[in-house]
């Protein structure tokens, strides 16, 4: 008689158990045993196949899942807002982890941890909002067009966000009939046309002016703005950012059962950030200004314990523990873009163009809508007045990924040297710090066959 195996070890185990109390679990089993095929048979919930997503429903599913990849891909993750933000002079490293202090020090390794684990998750958004694009075309032809619009803008907004954090040689690899397509290394000038290309795709499907529609319109038109910057095109970039009003956000959500703040998850809960303050010489001053555009407690005190934030120290029992109360719960939701954005960028068109005192004017008139913020004089020499502006894009668009890039832009468009604007010399944990002004393409990359994949072209500004 066939006994089942888990019967016998019942029997063994308990040997005060009659066979008889044992032969109704012994049926249940039984009953319950499947032939050897059947397990080949069963179903993976969370296999997705294309047949799955062949119709109109699915395709939405898809732009849906495409936008919660992005949602990783800011502030749902740890991506290259937060450490970009760690590289420049918004964050210091709060913990021991060895790849976080390369990046706080500016000696990134290409097998670094975190900037591969960011790099996979902005190639994700990516590629997961061209395949909700080819399925919307094909299975919803009456989408709205901010729907496919607003595929364009992840696509446009992590190609800029990229290029402003690497170094040249980015490879995108696509996804094409359900295979493997590899990039070949990418110079940063093509990346950006790459980009502006898909914001221009993206504002010409947009006709409508529903909430929607201009949600998305407004965002295409800060990343047209950023990417023109980058370009090097100021006067463009202003005419782009027209018309974005100062109330605009694009929002990141969050919740307490879902993807959780990563400012504060990471910052206020485990202490592995800290808010910067003048750090390695060229820092500004981010902690200590006391701007209620940055606003912070430290750690513990009585501010920081109304928001939860009770560790006296960072993560390496170092202090002092500054902590952002720009989002001060898991489930603060993350303006990944705002409509000062547009007036900043306007108003570094102005000081470009030489209109000194329109370009103060168009700050202070911003500064005007925040409370608590005194009108600024003219800094005197035009020097004098790119530190003032950057100053404020610093403070208004803190911890929004585009430090970097403008440290970046400092070097390439003003003349400045990496020793003037990045941090330099004794590093806050000992030695000093280090050259990169900018990321490497992670070592992972050279498993793309294509030839120079994984390497950067050239580690330029």
């Amino acid at each position: 008689m066939f006994v089942h195996p888990i019967v016998r070890a019942l029997r063994n185990r308990l040997p005060q158990l009659s066979a008889r109390a044992l032969a109704p679990l012994a049926v249940a089993f039984a009953l319950s045993a499947c032939s050897p095929t059947e397990v080949l048979e069963v179903t993976d919930p969370d296999l997705i196949n294309p047949s799955d997503v062949a119709s109109a429903a699915g395709a939405d599913a898809v732009r849906l899942g495409a936008l919660a990849r992005f949602n990783s891909a800011t502030s749902g993750d740890e991506s290259l807002l937060q450490l970009g933000g760690l590289f420049s002079d918004e964050w210091n490293n709060g913990d021991s982890f060895i790849a976080r202090q390369e990046i706080d020090q500016r000696t990134i390794t290409r097998e670094n941890s975190f900037v591969t684990a960011a790099d996979r998750v902005w190639h994700r958004a990516r590629i997961s909002s061209q395949q909700a694009l080819q399925l919307l075309r094909q299975y919803a032809p009456a989408a709205p067009g901010w729907q496919l619009a607003e595929m364009y803008m992840v696509q446009a907004y992590l190609e800029n966000l990229a290029a402003d954090h690497f170094c040249s040689g980015i490879s995108f690899s696509e996804i094409i009939d359900g295979a493997e397509v590899y990039g070949t290394p990418t110079p940063t000038a093509d990346v950006f046309a790459r980009a502006l290309a898909h914001a221009d795709s993206g504002l010409a499907l947009i006709t409508g002016t529903s909430t929607n529609d201009l949600r998305v319109r407004h965002a295409l038109q800060i990343v047209k703005g950023r990417v023109l910057l980058n370009q090097n095109n100021p006067a463009a970039a202003a005419a782009a950012v027209a018309g974005v009003p100062n109330s605009f956000q694009y929002q990141q959500f969050h919740a307490i059962n879902a993807t959780s703040n990563t400012f504060w998850n990471l910052g206020n809960i485990a202490g592995r950030y800290s808010v910067s303050t003048g750090e390695g010489q060229n820092g500004l001053d981010f902690a200590t200004a006391n701007d209620p555009r940055v606003p912070i407690c430290q750690g513990n005190d009585a501010i920081c314990r109304t928001i939860g934030a009770v560790r006296p120290n960072r993560d390496d029992l170092s202090t002092p523990f500054y902590v952002q109360r720009i989002w001060p719960a898991r489930e603060s939701s993350v303006a990944i873009m705002i409509g000062a954005e547009a007036r900043l960028i306007e108003a570094e068109a102005q000081l470009r163009g030489n209109q000194p005192a329109a370009a103060l004017a168009t700050l202070n008139a911003l500064r005007a809508t925040v409370p608590g913020l005194a009108p600024l004089t003219d800094a005197g020499t035009e020097a004098a007045r790119v530190d003032q502006l950057f100053r404020e894009r610093g403070f208004t668009l803190f911890a929004r990924g585009t430090r970097t890039g403008d440290l970046r832009r400092l070097i390439r468009q003003y003349g400045r040297t990496a020793e003037t604007v990045f941090p330099t010399g004794t590093w806050h944990k000992g030695g000093n710090y280090g050259t990169d002004v900018n990321f490497p393409i992670p070592f992972v990359e050279t498993n793309n066959p294509s030839a120079g994949a994984g390497v950067c072209l050239d580690r330029n500004p």
